[in-house]
């Protein structure tokens, strides 16, 4: 009888330790595996083994918290099913060769906190879904085929501190709403097909420090408003359109390391920025 209640025991035991997720979570990562061509990562998943084995799988208190697959060689899509990775607070998929548009799906993730997707072959444009996902901190899509313009929900994404949208093909203006975020260090949206002058209330993004907007078609003069930038270590404003000489603009900002502007913008009479231009 003592070797019956033994035999129980470890097969109790053995159950719980493979019941570490739901069974909902743990299928949406092989959904995953399967939409990625998991037999071909660099870390391949034994799907005989608990989730918890499995390569860049946090759990906590049962559920996935973080999914950190960058440099694994996923190739494919992203499933609808990744909605069910609701507890999710970080999701790297970076450098990866990821195809086809993000699934509405993505945007569920209420609870993320960490979005890097960046140097993968995402296309479609940014869905204004983006703006449901408002405990975001780190939004990094950069090196991708992003098109249509970024979108003004983004503005709803007020505890954003990162926000790395480079190396697209988005269009349009720069959203005025991006100045609602205000714990906002990091803009980053060079080398896309923006246009149109600089809002003129980003002046109010008093914690940024990195604002990179070269290689587009900004116009225009600067706002004044960016001078109050007092927090900025890195403005980068090459290879647009903007008039006027600012080659004084880094002298009224002293926390400023890193500046480029174009060479025609270090010519003729100096602009003073006094004078507020926008037409967002």
């Amino acid at each position: 009888m003592k070797t019956f209640y033994s035999l129980i025991v470890c097969l109790l035991l053995t159950a719980f330790s493979h019941a570490d997720i739901s069974e909902i979570q743990k299928d949406a990562l092989i959904d995953l595996y399967n939409f990625t061509d998991g037999d071909n990562w660099k870390n391949s998943w034994d799907l005989s083994k608990p989730v918890s084995t499995w390569h860049g799988v946090t759990i906590e208190k049962e559920q996935i918290t973080e999914l950190k697959l960058a440099f694994n060689n996923l190739n494919g899509t992203l499933p609808t099913s990744i909605k069910e990775l609701s507890t999710l607070r970080v999701l790297d998929l970076s450098f990866n060769s990821l195809v086809g548009e993000l699934p509405s799906e993505v945007f569920a993730l209420h609870q993320l906190e960490t979005l890097k997707l960046f140097s993968n072959n995402f296309v479609g444009e940014l869905s204004e879904e983006i703006g449901k996902m408002q405990n975001l901190k780190v939004l990094e899509i950069y090196n991708n085929s992003f098109t249509g313009e970024i979108p003004s929900a983004i503005g709803k994404l007020n505890k954003i501190e990162n926000l790395g949208l480079s190396s697209n093909l988005f269009t349009g203006k720069l959203p005025s709403e991006i100045s609602n975020l205000d714990k906002l260090k990091i803009l980053s949206v060079f080398d896309n097909k923006l246009f149109g002058t600089v809002p003129s209330n980003i002046g109010e993004l008093s914690n940024l420090e990195e604002l990179i907007l070269s290689n587009n078609s900004f116009y225009g003069q600067l706002p004044s408003s960016i001078a109050r930038l007092g927090n900025l270590n890195t403005l980068l404003l090459g290879n647009n359109n903007f008039t006027g000489n600012y080659a004084n603009l880094q002298l009224k900002m002293p926390n400023i390391i890193t500046f480029e502007i174009d060479v025609d913008n270090t010519k003729g009479e100096l602009v003073t920025l006094d004078e507020e231009v926008d037409d967002n």
